[in-house]
């Protein structure tokens, strides 16, 4: 039986529908806009992403010429859009990227304590959070308070409009900052007391895979689907990416490498201790019944490398328009062997985890007349490695076990760089046959809630397949870490200086 993942990113959604044996049947794909008219205002039409995924659904199903039975969502988090009482939006979205919450943030952090709030939600204080934004819409636009029948998140949005019922996963509703870890449900006191109706709210849905509702027979038209389709609790992207990628045990982790590098590691239970929160590592509920995931974020990622690529490599740029190479590959061809004597700290857009400074920015040190377009463009890969290893260094001191990391996006194509994080994080590497895997794991949710798979182990043993193994090498790994020593003293050596800059 064919089933459906639906990724709803942040500046895009993609849609494949999954055969029996978990061939990719069809696939579409659509861009929309954030839009940003100040700084720190990052905001969504919600109903464009909605005709947009539409549109990508119906591509994706016509040209899989199957019949899907059952769909599930993968979705960016963080997100909040007040809707009316038909789910359709009353304002743009405010994305989770948005930082004009800071004023509702300290308030919230002095009301009930920054420990508190983590040792109940798992989530460190940050703008992010959704509820700082509920709380900003209180404040600055009271009658968006007023009119919306509920205040909802991508996947429950979606939920609402594909099947007419509101249902979010225990997965996305951990990341709101209103969701009790230890009760596994809405904080009814947290939330009283900032004056959010709980049934302003979606309603939690059953465990990780189950059904929450039917596909609504005119959105079934417009799509192009007929008979029955069933609706299945989804997730946060990271989440449904991990379980794609086939984290579903403690001591597995997923690095996905795009425009961001995100860490998610699977934990038995959460890991709530000071050090994590000082480090604003978020723990929040798995799609994997019974598990937890730690996330980390490195904002910058992959798109450190693209900038390199289209500021200093118009050349290799030029080269690769024939199709013939990939301009990564031709700027990385003659990369030195062994550690540069560069240092790059990739804090292009601030620092991510654990330091989380906005105020940081981007180096390079140790600059002579021998350093090559290809070391820098090395360089810029340990140093984004070196980051990555910061954030397992603090999850490891944690108490946090990471046996082994799954690779998924871009990054995982380039031998040279999986390689780097074999050696300098000192962590074995596995690379997913399957690289959509936020929507592969939407796919093995819908197909547990549709009754084909008895649960998500069974389907993840059927669905995620291997490519290879990335094996650290010792001598490489003992001289990655006497480097790893020095960039570990760059932030706070530079910091003082780079806010002046």
């Amino acid at each position: 039986m064919a089933v459906i993942g639906l990724d709803i990113g942040t500046t895009g959604c993609k849609a494949i529908v999954f055969g029996d044996d978990w061939g990719v049947l069809g696939r579409a794909s659509r861009e929309y806009p954030i839009i940003s008219p100040l700084p720190g205002i990052a905001e969504q039409d919600a109903q464009l992403v909605w005709d947009l995924a539409i549109e990508t659904l119906s591509e994706a199903v016509r040209a899989s010429a199957a019949a899907p039975r059952a769909l599930a969502l993968s979705v960016q988090g963080e997100a909040i859009i007040p809707v009316d009482g038909g789910g359709v939006p009353i304002r743009r979205a405010i994305l989770g990227m948005d930082t004009r919450t800071g004023n509702e943030t300290r308030r919230l952090a002095e009301r009930f304590g920054e420990e508190t709030l983590f040792a109940r939600t798992g989530m460190p204080m940050h703008t992010m959070n959704p509820i700082t934004k509920l709380l900003w819409l209180h404040e600055h636009e009271p009658a968006v308070w007023r009119d919306a029948a509920q205040f909802l998140l991508y996947e429950d949005y979606f939920l609402k409009r594909l099947g007419g019922s509101a249902h979010i996963s225990h997965c996305l509703a951990s990341r709101t900052q209103m969701y009790d870890l230890h009760t596994s449900g809405w904080a009814d006191d947290m939330l009283a007391a900032c004056d959010i109706d709980p049934r302003r709210l979606a309603q939690l849905a059953p465990v990780a895979g189950g059904p929450v509702g039917t596909l609504r027979r005119d959105v079934a038209r417009r799509v192009g689907l007929s008979g029955e389709v069933v609706l299945v609790s989804g997730g946060h992207d990271q989440a449904c990416a991990s379980l794609g990628s086939g984290v579903t045990r403690a001591g597995l982790a997923m690095v996905s490498t795009g425009t961001a590098e995100v860490v998610e590691v699977a934990l038995q239970s959460p890991t709530l201790c000071e050090a994590l929160r000082k480090g604003y590592i978020s723990i929040y509920r798995h799609v994997v019944p019974g598990l937890y995931l730690s996330m980390t974020l490195n904002h910058s990622g992959g798109l450190s490398l693209r900038w390199f690529r289209d500021t200093l490599c118009r050349d290799k740029m030029d080269a690769a328009r024939g199709g013939a190479a990939d301009a990564y590959d031709l700027i990385l061809a003659d990369a030195p062997a062994g550690p540069t004597d560069l240092m790059f700290l990739p804090h292009f857009c601030g620092a991510g985890t654990p330091m989380v400074d906005p105020t940081s920015k981007g180096a390079i040190l140790g600059l002579s007349f021998a350093t090559t377009q290809a070391s820098l463009a090395k360089a810029v890969l340990e140093g984004l490695t070196f980051e990555l290893r910061v954030n397992l260094d603090l999850l490891r001191d944690s108490g946090v076990a990471i046996e082994q990391l799954h690779a998924v996006g871009g990054g995982a194509k380039s031998a040279l760089w999986l390689q780097l994080k074999a050696d300098i994080c000192g962590v074995p590497l596995k690379v997913p046959r399957v690289t959509e895997a936020a929507c592969l794991g939407a796919g093995i949710l819908a197909a547990v809630g549709a009754g084909v798979c008895p649960d998500v182990h069974s389907a993840v043993a059927a669905a995620v397949r291997f490519d290879r193994l990335v094996e650290p090498d010792a001598a490489a790994h003992k001289a990655y870490t006497e480097r790893y020593a020095l960039y570990r003293q760059l932030y706070p050596s530079l910091i003082a200086l780079l806010r002046r800059c």
